[in-house]
């Protein structure tokens, strides 16, 4: 996975990191960041998508599920997608960022590679 998440960083200029992680925040797959931060960023995404998806629950038309989130901070973007099951995707951008050419490539990651983004949940006890 590791040469797909290069390529959406080279493909969109001003992509700094790039992140799969699970739903409980655990890192998956990493390009463009040490580990240390992208554990970080993992463990901050944890949080963000529990508050989005309780957002989601708000629209009463909706499916309850958060598909995107976009944060513009001072210096930058932050993206988060759904993934699959149980899995995001993460990009820390610059703020001079083509925002539409990320949101595309990032559709395309997931769309391309979906299934292998899938984080099962955890079970406690032996599995059958």
């Amino acid at each position: 996975m590791d040469w797909m998440l290069k390529d959406l960083a080279s493909s969109v200029p001003q992509t700094r990191h790039v992140i799969v992680l699970s739903s409980d925040g655990l890192r998956m797959a990493q390009h463009g960041s040490d580990t240390d931060a992208a554990d970080r960023l993992a463990a901050a995404c944890a949080g963000l998508q529990s508050l989005s998806t309780a957002v989601a629950a708000e629209f009463p038309n909706g499916d309850g599920r958060m598909r995107l989130v976009v944060i513009e901070v001072d210096g930058g973007f932050f993206y988060l997608m759904a993934a699959g099951a149980g899995a995001y995707l993460a990009v820390l951008a610059d703020d001079d960022v083509d925002a539409g050419l990320m949101g595309q490539r990032m559709r395309d990651l997931v769309a391309r590679i979906g299934e292998h983004l899938t984080s099962p949940p955890r079970v406690s006890g032996p599995v059958a």
